[in-house]
């Protein structure tokens, strides 16, 4: 019988804060098509031509403020995460990044050594989106044609949706609560608009209505109805009312538009309406990293009490909590029975 193996996918990180190191990760960023979509000549002018000029240096310097002594806190999450799950079940468990190392083929070539031909492959990301999802699964496919074509890899998919997670996730929350809050903020990464579309196979999205809607042929693909999906299911499960809750989008890059309403100006205006009060979450991301623990509980906090507001509490990631470990492992476990079934 072959033998099993479990691949935890996530992001990725630069393997330093030193500005060269960080100008080579963003490069493999974002040249990726699946980040900026535009045609190659015109992404590596925009990359290579304008923003790794200016940005790496900036974004080391970001860097610095949430390095752990054990470096990256993305990989270091990622690591606890592989090491707890590895405890609980009795099959090899090993990690890969999207971009930077440990990379994808690291990941695969690592189980290949410990005799594995057959990978559940988790992408780390709970909703779908052309730059998280699919990449993922696009660059893992690329490896496995090139490097270990005898291997067969089956795709955990999204699960913004299922039950098991959202009851993990508002469960954390809960724990997490400030007991006063005027209302709590659901920040997910943004996309621009445009991917939305690009991503719809039915052509069926229409932004201006069908999120909202119980059912739609776009919804296994549309990254902005997931998210909203996935606050409805956690604020009912918190008992919230509507009222208190809040969904934006962060972290936009260039002049495109992105889905709105955005992060940094939402914390901006909200004070003047009453919310004084704020606690944050960043559904889109299981583990903390630059964009939860700098963007947001650190710039998005200046932003919002330099405009009004009196008190901002960040709501940390799952990370490696036992419940969302459990998650991880009846997930996996789900694909590993469908190996043995084919």
């Amino acid at each position: 019988m072959a033998k099993k193996g479990i691949l935890l996918i996530n992001l990725g990180s630069p393997r330093s804060t030193a500005v060269n190191d960080v100008k080579e990760y963003l490069d493999e960023f974002l040249m990726d098509e699946k980040v900026i979509d535009y045609r190659w000549f015109f992404r590596a002018l925009l990359v290579q031509g304008i923003i790794l000029k200016t940005r790496p240096k900036k974004s080391a310097e970001a860097y610095k403020t949430v390095w752990t002594d054990e470096g990256s806190p993305l990989i270091v999450i990622t690591k606890k995460i592989q090491q707890k799950l590895q405890k609980i079940v009795d099959i090899p468990v090993e990690i890969g990044m999207r971009y930077a190392e440990p990379s994808i083929e690291t990941g695969i070539r690592n189980l290949v050594e410990k005799g594995v031909s057959e990978i559940v492959l988790f992408p780390l990301y709970p909703q779908y989106a052309m730059s998280t999802t699919e990449t993922v699964i696009e660059k893992a496919e690329e490896v496995r044609k090139k490097k270990f074509p005898g291997i067969t890899i089956n795709y955990i998919q999204p699960f913004y949706h299922r039950e098991i997670y959202t009851d993990c996730l508002a469960e954390s929350i809960r724990e997490k609560l400030p007991e006063n809050f005027d209302a709590l903020m659901f920040s997910y990464h943004g996309v621009p608009e445009r991917h939305i579309y690009k991503t719809d196979p039915t052509k069926t999205c229409n932004m201006n209505d069908c999120c909202s809607r119980k059912t739609n042929p776009s919804h296994p693909f549309c990254y902005r109805h997931q998210c909203y999906n996935t606050t409805e299911s956690v604020i009912r499960k918190l008992g919230l009312p509507k009222e208190k809750v809040i969904v934006s989008f962060q972290s936009r890059l260039g002049k495109d538009k992105w889905i709105e309403p955005y992060t940094d100006h939402t914390l901006e205006t909200i004070p003047s309406k009453g919310v004084k009060k704020l606690a944050v979450v960043c559904p889109a991301f299981v583990s903390d990293c630059l964009e939860t623990l700098e963007e947001i509980s650190v710039e998005g906090k200046e932003q919002f009490l330099e405009s009004g507001g009196e008190s901002f509490y960040y709501i940390s990631c799952l990370n490696d909590e036992d419940r969302w470990i459990d998650v991880i492992k009846t997930l996996c476990e789900e694909k590993l029975h469908q190996f043995y079934l084919v």
